[in-house]
């Protein structure tokens, strides 16, 4: 419900996000109404996203993110330094962490998730200091990321996701890591190791099929399978979270991993590729406020 005093708002606008150059204007009314003063900001660089938070913070009484996974992304660290709670206004191709804090693509009802002022406090994952909200991956994911462009993101949308990854799959090779985690450590083959924090990632696809975004620990899937198209058979199983039933899938829980590899092998963070290993795998626990609806059953 509105309130009596407006509450200040700093609106981060990503103008390359695939809905980027969708007209604000009457999400702003929305917000005006619900006694929410919208101060806008566009940038260029995601490097500048939480540096503004940061700058700006003290002005404000929470930020608004406006693009998809990678910008939210980039915010992370920004919303984490501050404290401020953070809304969200889906404005790109996958939308996974509003898909998991069940946020409609719809901007005017995010909006109006904002207006009503109902918080959630959700885990941050962090990979060799880099945060994500959804998973961060090693193997096919980063391939997949190399080869999507934007241009194809914003002609295609999440078909474009699976056009590229059929691409993908047909040059797949596996590749040698060890997994180390309270069971121990692990040497595997694998396609991909995934490391998840919320439940959805990929367009929808699903990380565990009991995975969410506060139960406190990071879910691991290793794909250890030779035929990279008997892959399509677990297609639906992944889009359920219940590939962990076949053998060729290792999975695993725990608040901590270290995967190493031969030779240093890039990290893709919610869409964006900003490490590599060794990499170092943690879990933060309730550390950001987001504005979302409140989860059935509560």
């Amino acid at each position: 419900m509105p309130t009596n005093t407006p509450r200040r708002a700093l609106m981060l606008v990503n103008p390359n996000a695939r809905r980027g150059t969708a007209a604000l204007e009457p999400v702003i009314d929305r917000l005006k109404a619900g006694d929410i003063e919208v101060s806008i900001e566009r940038f260029d660089s995601p490097d500048e996203v939480s540096a503004d938070i940061i700058r700006r913070g003290g002005e404000f009484d929470l930020v608004i993110v406006c693009g998809g996974d990678g910008t939210l992304n980039s915010a992370a660290r920004g919303v984490l330094a501050t404290g401020l709670p953070m809304g969200i206004l889906p404005m790109g191709t996958a939308n996974d962490l509003a898909r998991t804090l069940e946020i409609s693509d719809n901007l005017l009802l995010a909006a109006d998730v904002i207006i009503a002022g109902k918080t959630r406090r959700v885990d941050l994952g962090e990979v060799n200091e880099h945060p994500f909200f959804n998973v961060a991956s090693i193997g096919l994911s980063v391939a997949l990321a190399n080869g999507l462009s934007r241009e194809a993101k914003r002609r295609w949308g999440k078909l474009g996701y699976a056009l590229a990854a059929l691409k993908v799959l047909a040059r797949a090779k596996p590749f040698k890591a060890t997994i180390i985690s309270a069971r121990g450590e692990e040497k595997v083959k694998t396609l991909q190791i995934a490391v998840g924090n919320g439940r959805h990632y990929g367009g929808g696809t699903v990380i565990e099929a009991n995975a969410a975004i506060d139960d406190g620990h990071l879910d691991l899937y290793s794909l250890e399978q030779d035929n990279v198209f008997k892959l399509l058979l677990l297609f639906g199983h992944f889009r359920r979270g219940t590939h962990g039933a076949w053998e060729e899938v290792r999975t695993d829980k725990s608040v901590e991993f270290d995967i190493r590899t031969r030779e240093p092998m890039a990290v893709n963070t919610d869409g964006d590729i900003v490490t590599s290993t060794p990499a170092h795998f943690l879990i933060r626990p309730a550390a950001i406020e987001v504005f979302a609806p409140v989860p059935a059953g509560s």
